[in-house]
């Protein structure tokens, strides 16, 4: 009797000895440090439709036993549910972890842009930021389609995205992120921001475009009103804006080539036959020229009321312009501006 409760006794100590050595393996697959970076964080971005052969090869540049993590995704399920998104792995974490963290922390990121010429531009800028393609954004924005339904054209259909700092998950479709400009857009454009353009005669679109082009022709905040004051007086006496930014526009569309620097617009530029080209044809251009700062759309829709109709840069007052009531006082302003490019020996 005494051997049979030896004999119990052993297996059970045994069995104890056995338990233990598994717990102790499964809580170091499971709870000990398992990341080989440096940095604070990694960021692993799992494209959508992945699959656990795609989302672990990614994962795993960032692991140190591979085999520990590929054991530990298989006991939580994480192979059978992959989960697209941008995710945050923090230095030190567990295989647990880390699969907690692909499986429900996908983490937005903050998008940005600004000074984008065409849609071309901003879909390759949004390209660069969430897991969208160029082509797939360009084909929905330029949506016929969507465009008509809600008031836009081809041409001003880049007046509906406005720049700011936006929070998107990277995973965001095409589709998604078209949307979410439009909310932002009627958004931005509430009562009083209609009211206001109403007020001046002009759309939202029509605004977006002068204000693109007063962005083009003044970086100071603080002289923006004023710019836009020039423009709205042209406008409303329906004399042509004469807008130099517009034929740089113009140049560039007839030359099919937006990588060009232009510093300076030529007195042969001046009669490109383009229906951008503010010399040539009277009234705002079909769309804008430029994703324009909100402070400029803001500086148009509170324009100064001045006497001013011609302006041109301040070559004693870098950034700023000397602005004129008459074409006599402009002329002498532009022959002291030429006399000082000529100097500069800008050509182009």
């Amino acid at each position: 009797m005494n051997n049979y409760k030896k004999i119990l006794l052993g297996i059970v100590l045994i069995g104890l000895v056995v338990m233990a050595v598994f717990a102790y393996r499964v809580y170091g697959i499971f709870f000990t440090p398992n990341t080989n970076f440096t940095s604070d964080t990694y960021e692993v971005l799992i494209p959508t439709g992945a699959d656990y052969n795609t989302a672990f090869l990614i994962v795993a540049d960032a692991v140190e036993d591979r085999d520990a993590f590929h054991q530990t995704a298989v006991r939580k399920g994480y192979n059978m549910n992959v989960k697209s998104g941008r995710f945050l792995l923090k230095a030190g974490m567990s295989n647990n972890s880390m699969v907690n963290t692909l499986r429900s922390k996908n983490i937005p990121l903050n998008v940005r842009f600004n000074n984008q010429e065409r849609l071309e531009n901003l879909a390759g800028r949004m390209a660069q930021q969430i897991e969208a393609d160029s082509l797939s954004l360009i084909q929905v924005m330029r949506d016929s389609s969507f465009l008509k339904d809600h008031g836009f054209t081809k041409e001003n259909a880049l007046t509906m995205y406005l720049p700011n700092q936006y929070e998107f998950y990277w995973n965001s479709s095409a589709t998604t992120f078209r949307d979410r400009m439009f909310q932002a857009y009627n958004a931005y454009w509430n009562e009083s921001r209609l009211a206001q353009a109403k007020k001046i005669g002009l759309s939202p679109q029509e605004v977006t475009t002068l204000a693109s082009i007063v962005h083009k022709e003044t970086a100071k905040v603080d002289e923006r009103p004023k710019v836009a004051g020039v423009y709205m007086n042209r406008l409303n006496s329906r004399i042509k804006l004469d807008a130099d930014p517009t034929v740089i526009y113009a140049k560039k569309l007839v030359d099919g080539d937006f990588d060009q620097v232009i510093k300076r617009v030529l007195y042969k530029d001046l009669e490109l036959e383009n229906r951008y080209n503010t010399y040539k044809y009277a009234g705002l251009p079909p769309g804008p020229i430029v994703t324009p700062d909100l402070t400029a759309i803001d500086a148009v829709l509170n324009y100064q009321k001045h006497d001013y109709y011609y302006f041109v840069a301040d070559v004693q007052n870098f950034g700023y312009h000397k602005f004129a009531k008459n074409l006599a006082q402009h002329n002498a302003n532009a022959a002291e501006y030429r006399r000082w490019i000529q100097a500069q020996n800008v050509n182009r």
